[in-house]
């Protein structure tokens, strides 16, 4: 019996020691940033924080919960012999301070040493958790320079613009990888959740809320998958409002909903993206003094629309599917799925349908034939 009670003591002490070892290990694994103020963290750090991201290169910094106040940004380098990686715990907010002067963004990733490579160690940097806090009056996140770039697990709130992916370093192409983001703007006539200029980004699982405009592409070769922007610039304009705005082509769109804008999805320029199973929703479409617009290209419809979805309308307002503002565009719906007794007066989305056989070839011109009457008729 004494025996089995000195083997259990030991066998504590030896678990006790082996999880200190590994609190140990855990905590040291990380650059813990408060372990460099000497006092509370009130007060501007954002010169002390530079100094910790110059000082620490290749290096994992970790912010405890806490308020860490900015009135200037912060840049992370691009260089990999310099790159940091950003980890914040789940209440560790990062906020401008009221005397934001800066249009910029608060967290700069790649804002200085630009680099263009994949293939070197340290190319891969993050930014991790907690939140970025504009305080109405900043921008977020930006993403600079380098390649790679990933944002993960991060809320932002209270911003100008959410997100601005800048033009990458490999002739344009950003190529980084954003997931599980929830944005909240300021709710002002220029707020935007996404800002999208670089090329070859993958964003996926992201919220948005409190925006005039959800997101902004001006590039190609993205892939938008389950984006989510919900109306909510509640003193301004609402006829302006836009879900999904592209400038520019050549991106696929699946699974983007947006909700309650009073244009869900629009091009501005010959684009010829994919927008597979996306939908619009209106929770609240009553007022007859506006337009609905699911789908506006204000050029030539070029894209292609495969499941479209527009829910939540009412009977004897301005509901349109598809607005064009030239003629001769190749773009096609394929399952339109929507309450066509909604849908009043502009038929244009008619003339892209997708049919098979003669008599399905015969429909589309019929209303390729009436199509130019169509448009008068909502002029």
């Amino acid at each position: 019996m004494r025996m089995k009670k000195a083997l259990s003591f030991l066998l504590v002490i030896f678990m006790m020691f082996q999880f200190s070892s590994v609190s140990a290990f855990a905590a040291n694994e990380y650059v813990n940033v408060t372990e460099y103020f000497d006092a509370d963290l009130s007060g501007d750090v954002a010169d002390k924080l530079q100094q910790i991201i110059d000082e620490n290169p290749n290096r994992v910094l970790f912010f405890p919960d806490g308020e860490y106040l900015l009135s200037k940004p912060i840049y992370t380098p691009a260089d990999p012999k310099k790159s940091v990686s950003l980890k914040l715990s789940e209440f560790a907010v990062i906020k401008a301070t009221d005397d934001w002067q800066t249009g910029e963004a608060l967290v700069q990733l790649g804002g200085k040493d630009p680099y263009n490579t994949v293939s070197e160690n340290g190319s891969n940097y993050s930014l991790e958790g907690g939140i970025i806090d504009g305080n109405g009056i900043a921008n977020g996140v930006s993403i600079n320079s380098g390649r790679e770039t990933a944002v993960r697990n991060v809320s932002i709130k209270h911003t100008v613009v959410g997100l601005h992916i800048m033009h990458g370093a490999n002739n344009g192409s950003s190529d980084s990888d954003i997931s599980g983001v929830n944005i909240s703007g300021n709710a002002a006539e220029n707020s935007v959740g996404i800002l999208l200029e670089g090329y070859d980004n993958t964003l996926t699982n992201i919220r948005i809320g409190g925006i005039h405009t959800g997101v902004i592409i001006n590039s190609s070769g993205n892939v938008l998958r389950n984006i989510h922007p919900l109306w909510g610039a509640y003193n301004y304009d609402y006829q302006s409002t836009v879900g999904f705005l592209e400038k520019s082509g050549g991106n696929l769109y699946d699974y983007c909903y947006s909700d309650q804008f009073a244009t869900g999805f629009r091009t501005t320029g010959n684009s010829e993206s994919v927008f597979s199973n996306c939908f619009c929703y209106w929770w609240s479409s009553d007022n007859k003094s506006y337009t609905y617009t699911g789908f506006m290209a204000d050029k030539k419809f070029e894209s292609t629309l495969t499941n479209f979805r527009m829910g939540g309308l009412t009977k004897g307002c301005n509901n349109v599917v598809l607005s064009v503002g030239k003629l001769g565009g190749s773009g096609t719906i394929d399952n339109l799925i929507t309450n066509e007794s909604k849908v009043l007066s502009n038929l244009s989305y008619k003339a892209y349908e997708r049919h098979n056989g003669i008599f399905g070839t015969v429909i589309s011109v019929f209303w390729k034939i009436l199509l130019p009457f169509n448009i008068i008729i909502n002029k």
